[in-house]
Formats: C-alpha cells, sequence, structure tokens
C-alpha cells in the first residue's frame, strides 16, 4: 500500500516542477499567479498523502490551515494585480 502512495507522492511531484515551470515562464501575469495556485493546491494533496503514510493525522489540519493561506494568498494578489493596491483607504 506505501508504494502505491510513494508512487502518488512522485507523480504528484512531477506536476509540481511542471507548474513551477509554468510559473516562471508562464505568457502572463495571472497564469503565474494561477499556477502558484496550483502548487498549492498539489503540495495540500501531498501533506495529506504524507500524513497517511506516516499515519499522523495531524497533516490534514496542517494541510487545512495552508489551505486557507493558500486561498487568501491568491486572493491578495489577483486584487493587488487588478487594482495595483490591496487596500484603498
Amino acid at each position: 500500500m506505501e508504494d502505491i502512495f510513494l508512487a502518488l507522492g512522485l507523480l504528484i511531484a512531477v506536476t509540481i516542477s511542471l507548474s513551477l515551470y509554468r510559473a516562471v515562464l508562464g505568457p502572463g501575469v495571472f497564469n503565474q499567479v494561477a499556477a502558484v495556485n496550483v502548487i498549492g493546491t498539489k503540495v495540500i494533496v501531498l501533506l495529506v498523502a504524507v500524513g497517511y503514510i506516516f499515519d499522523r493525522p495531524m497533516f490534514v489540519d496542517i494541510s487545512l490551515l495552508y489551505a486557507i493561506l493558500n486561498f487568501i494568498a491568491t486572493l491578495v494578489m489577483s486584487k493587488y494585480l487588478e487594482r495595483g493596491e490591496i487596500c484603498s483607504a
């Protein structure tokens, strides 16, 4: 069973590297932000798989916190790129 999760982890690592290529050399800024968001989502799945392999349920909590931070960071970055400022006072 661990071999399946090892293969899953390697596959996710390969797709993260492909998304990293897109984030660095993407055609536009919005595509780069989307690629960074995809990397964050894949890291969340990888954290849950690692937590299952090592029998650590605490990793699910860590991945949920990381998901919230990833979502908020994507919203803030998108707002900054759209308006040029984060807060309008």
